[in-house]
């Protein structure tokens, strides 16, 4: 008894140690399997995918390749036709959903087969097996089938089972450069794997298993008959009738075709901006941009071989670019380059904002007469296109013409240097050349600066949202900026627009008021130094338009100018936005100008304004609780007259205004010399307690 029980003692002893030793070894290797798991991790991050662009609607403009020139798409089961998928897993991977990557009554049925034939009669790798393997190619052997099981369990840990199936679809071989369900579904039918036909689910599960031998292209014969005995499979699993695959199995072998390729460097240009996105959703209008690239394409000179168009269309209340073509024709000099992106000289396209600003300051107004003479400025004396000078002549009529020395003599009142500031903070800093210094001059309200069709058209975007520069936008799904910098006072813009309207219209083309349904542009042209650069920009409708001519080299094209060169096609552009964009709206009707001019604007005058020494412009001043008579000063050629918040102040016997507010408050004090120039000071009245 005693000897009975020393050996069960001894036995459960051992059995203890037993196992625990076997929990301890598979304790052991599982800590080694999670070890060996997370240092060599399947290469998903080593997965690289083609950019598609698409445009607002969804509509793919172009795609791109990934770095090796192979054709490889991301695949989304969301846009991917889902009786494809049905009619795929049927006959690759019937217990996709439930197996953990390796289908293990599979394996024992592929080597049973394989037993009693004596070959490989079937296979039993599963999808994620498959995906293993396309992650990492490996020579066909047992080896390398025992890898890719650990892989699929790998993916499986990682995946979902719609992530893995995502995958599969992304790196499916298809022939040639082809990967991808994708990639095959444009390659062979020029469209989406969205809505597929039984022919063509039937084609593109069959390539995947022997691409190369079996590409429609280059093997039809081969192709088909692949085909057939995938349309009888899925008959067999009740996913086609017999008759319909009969049917299918009746058709030719699709071609080869080319990718989207449309908006060439547009398309570029949103690559470029979100690089780090494989499916871009643009803010183009498909159907506007093709129509776009087609009238630029025939509007190029065919007697100028290196001659380019290059233009970009803007919606003024979203600010997103609607077209963009960056140049006409890519068998020509400078074709595939973005011509909206490169600075050039912008001719006389600034006028219109010097003489907002100068509308801003109180100089001048629309109807203000300006002297048209030949003028020297410190040196710079600037000329008219012409040659000629016209005398006085209003601001509008020097602004719808053109004419330089005005434009000049406005800026000189403005400041230069300030008004390159404020189109910087715009969003429109023009590019001087090296060593022209910190102010680029007078010579700017010529061109004498670069600047870009983008922000040229953020400028005149300005015109069309009361004189606030937003930038411009990408992608409709970005937030609209409600803020923006304020470049000129809506006031200004107004009446800028309504001059640039009466401006003359191009030969040949009736003025808008007098044609029913015409677009009613705003427009201004501009030719750079050298007739090297042909400008025309023009709003309507809620659309800004920037169309540039040139040569991409920069070599002069003498005698061609804006109004030649580009402002034709500005008109036929409008044309096109008129008829095809839905959201295009008929210029509202505007109040004409009021052609009467205060005598304060009844001249422009280079010389400066009377200064106000007291009180000064936002300043704060006391006045006691039983009121108080302020002597207003100001620094001024000969006599002047005050007014406060727009009435005239009296006099004292020795001539100075006298000033009594009639409570605490913000009053405007302005004054006016006898030339009309005037001066304005904000100031708020203070009283204490």
């Amino acid at each position: 008894m005693i000897l009975a029980a020393g050996l069960k003692t001894g036995f459960n002893a051992v059995r203890d140690r037993l196992w625990f030793r076997i929990a301890v070894g598979l304790c052991v290797l599982l800590c080694l399997i999670v070890v060996l798991d997370r240092c060599f991790p399947p290469p998903l991050d080593q997965v690289q995918t083609g950019q598609v662009v698409r445009d607002r609607f969804g509509r793919v403009l172009r795609a791109y390749p990934v770095e090796d020139g192979r054709w490889r798409l991301a695949a989304n089961l969301d846009e991917i036709d889902p009786h494809f998928v049905d009619a795929l897993l049927a006959y690759e991977d019937q217990r996709f959903y439930t197996h953990w990557g390796v289908d293990l009554p599979a394996i024992v049925r592929a080597s049973r087969d394989a037993v009693q034939a004596g070959r490989v009669v079937s296979g039993a790798s599963t999808i994620t097996m498959q995906t293993a393997r396309l992650l990492e190619p490996r020579p066909r052997n047992l080896g390398s089938k025992l890898v890719e099981m650990i892989r699929a369990v790998q993916l499986e840990t990682r995946l979902s089972k719609r992530e893995i199936l995502e995958l599969y679809l992304t790196l499916a071989p298809y022939g040639g450069n082809l990967e991808g369900v994708r990639a095959a579904s444009w390659a062979y039918f020029g469209r989406e794997p969205d809505e597929l036909t039984l022919e063509q689910t039937a084609m593109l599960i069959a390539l995947p298993q022997s691409p190369e031998a079996r590409r429609p292209d280059l093997r039809p014969e081969t192709a088909i008959l692949a085909r057939g005995r995938v349309l009888d499979r899925l008959a067999i699993a009740g996913l086609a009738s017999t008759r319909a695959a009969r049917d299918a199995s009746l058709d030719p072998a699709p071609i080869r075709r080319d990718f989207p390729d449309q908006a060439w460097q547009a398309a570029d240009s949103w690559r470029a901006r979100f690089s780090h996105v494989s499916e871009i959703r643009s803010s183009l209008d498909g159907e506007l941009q093709q129509a776009l690239e087609t009238l630029l394409a025939a509007e190029t000179p065919p007697n100028a071989p290196d001659v380019q168009l290059s233009l970009i269309v803007v919606d003024t209340r979203t600010m997103a670019v609607r077209a963009l073509v960056g140049a006409a024709d890519r068998s020509r000099a400078g074709g595939w380059l973005d011509l909206t992106h490169r600075a050039r000289s912008p001719g006389s396209t600034l006028k219109p904002f010097i003489y907002a600003m100068a509308f801003d300051d109180g100089l001048a107004s629309g109807q203000t007469r300006i002297a048209d003479l030949p003028t020297r400025f410190a040196g710079y004396r600037p000329d008219n296109f012409d040659r000629r000078f016209r005398g006085d002549v209003t601001i509008a009529e020097a602004l719808q013409h053109s004419l330089n020395v005005p434009a000049v003599s406005a800026l000189d009142q403005v400041g230069a240097r300030r008004f390159n500031a404020a189109l910087g903070f715009a969003g429109a800093l023009p590019e001087r050349r090296q060593g022209a210094g910190e102010d680029s001059g007078l010579a700017v309200a010529l061109g004498g600066a670069g600047l870009t069709s983008r922000q040229l058209a953020v400028l005149y975007a300005a015109l069309d949202n009361e004189g606030v520069a937003r930038p411009l936008r990408w992608r409709d799904e970005d937030p609209v900026t409600e803020q923006g910098y304020g470049l000129v006072t809506a006031e200004s813009a107004t009446e800028i627009l309504d001059i640039l309207r009466r401006a003359p219209h191009p030969g040949g083309r009736a003025p808008a008021h007098l044609t029913r349904s015409a677009p009613q542009i705003a427009f201004k042209t501009g030719t750079s130094y050298g007739f090297r650069d042909a400008w025309a920009a023009g709003v309507s409708g809620g659309f800004a338009v920037i169309v540039w001519s040139g040569r991409a080299d920069g070599v002069p094209r003498p005698g061609v100018t804006g109004r030649e060169g580009a402002l034709p096609v500005l008109f036929r552009v409008f044309d096109q936005i008129s008829a095809i964009m839905p959201d295009y709206a008929p210029e509202r009707d505007r109040e004409e100008v009021d052609s009467f001019t205060p005598q304060t604007l009844a001249r422009f005058e280079r010389e400066t304004a009377p200064h106000i020494l007291f009180p000064p412009h936002d300043s704060e001043v006391w006045m006691g609780e039983t009121g108080h008579t302020f002597i207003l000063a100001a620094r001024a050629d000969g006599d002047v007259r005050w007014f406060a918040d727009g009435d005239p102040l009296d006099l004292d016997l020795a001539g100075d205004a006298l000033w009594q507010p009639p409570g605490p408050g913000f009053y405007e004090i302005r004054v006016v010399d006898s030339r009309g120039r005037e001066s304005l000071s904000r100031v708020r009245v203070l009283m204490p307690g």
